[in-house]
């Protein structure tokens, strides 16, 4: 069964101006996807849980330990620039008048 989206819709959501082309070439890319994914919910079984992975996964990140590092001189030596002890970096926010 085809599904039928409203493309338009969608671009102006995602704010693309798209050509007669691509709009045409969208509406079936994204009617078969729609289709897929119905496809898996109607095999989905009551009885199983939803997952994020097909696997289960574990934390991979290493222990948190303290070990010795650069002294403040000594990483402050490396910065293009210094202010008041801190790296010193461009402003990101400028205040308005």
């Amino acid at each position: 069964m085809p599904v039928e989206i409203d493309v338009d819709h969608v671009a102006r959501l995602a704010r693309l101006a798209l050509t007669d082309e691509e709009r045409e070439r969208f509406r079936r890319q994204l009617g078969l996807i729609l289709e897929h994914a119905e496809k898996v919910r109607e095999v989905a079984a009551e009885d199983v849980l939803p997952t994020s992975h097909p696997v289960p996964r574990s934390n991979v990140f290493r222990p948190d330990e303290v070990e010795p590092s650069l002294s403040h001189d000594e990483a402050m030596a490396g910065a293009p620039e210094v202010e008041d002890g801190r790296f010193r970096v461009p402003p990101i926010i400028e205040e308005e008048g």
